[in-house]
């Protein structure tokens, strides 16, 4: 479902560049992303694709240029574009004395969200931890964790889904059910962001592609 004309673009870089030290991650990148569009971001390792996606999400600022996400300014609207974001990361930011349902009904109670319970449940069953909703998180293996990771991103309903190499540590089973997750959230309007080193099913997935090399965009 594409965006109206008039609504303004999910991202827009503005001349954005980002500094560590003396190392340039991104050089005078400028892009737009019209909202409900899904972009494959590529690029070899090193080449700026977390950067941009950290940048997008409020959890860096550039050195320069201008960040938007729906017309909100990354830095000045920090707060704002924070509620529209979900970023799913190498981090996956659980709480590993927690149980899987835990860790979803803490989230919603830190969101703001109505009763949970039955909305974590649902989640934890279409991300295929239904047999392990009461473990602690501390049990689980990188590819539950990502899993559980999944269900988080769900949980917050964002407008603009950021995903950092999701297919990671997933096996075959949970692969296919990421690609099905992406699928229901592009149909449902969400603005999909897409890193991955699997060029193939990222372009199955996405309908514009942008390709990093040491922090430039270039031809793929």
């Amino acid at each position: 479902m594409d965006a109206p004309a008039s609504a303004p673009p999910a991202i827009a870089l503005h001349d954005v560049s980002k500094r560590y030290g003396r190392h340039w991650a991104l050089a005078r990148l400028t892009y737009s992303l019209p909202a409900g569009r899904s972009l494959l971001l590529t690029g070899h390792n090193g080449s700026g694709k977390t950067t941009l996606l950290r940048l997008v999400a409020t959890a860096l600022s550039p050195t320069a240029g201008r960040v938007e996400v729906l017309g909100r300014n990354t830095v000045a609207d920090r707060d704002a574009v924070r509620q529209e974001v979900a970023l799913l990361s190498h981090a996956s930011f659980l709480y590993e004395d927690l149980t899987a349902h835990q860790n979803l009904t803490v989230l919603a109670r830190l969101l703001g969200l109505p009763s949970s319970s039955d909305t974590a449940s649902e989640l934890l069953t279409r991300v295929g931890l239904t047999r392990r909703t009461s473990s602690p998180v501390r049990q689980f293996s990188a590819g539950m964790r990502k899993r559980l990771a999944i269900a988080r991103l769900l949980m917050k309903k964002p407008a603009l889904a950021l995903l950092d190499e999701p297919f990671g540590e997933l096996d075959p089973a949970g692969i296919a059910a990421m690609e099905l997750i992406i699928r229901e959230l592009k149909t449902s309007g969400v603005t999909v962001i897409l890193a991955t080193h699997l060029v193939d099913q990222g372009l199955s997935l996405c309908e514009e592609r942008l390709h990093l090399q040491e922090g430039r965009a270039i031809p793929a």
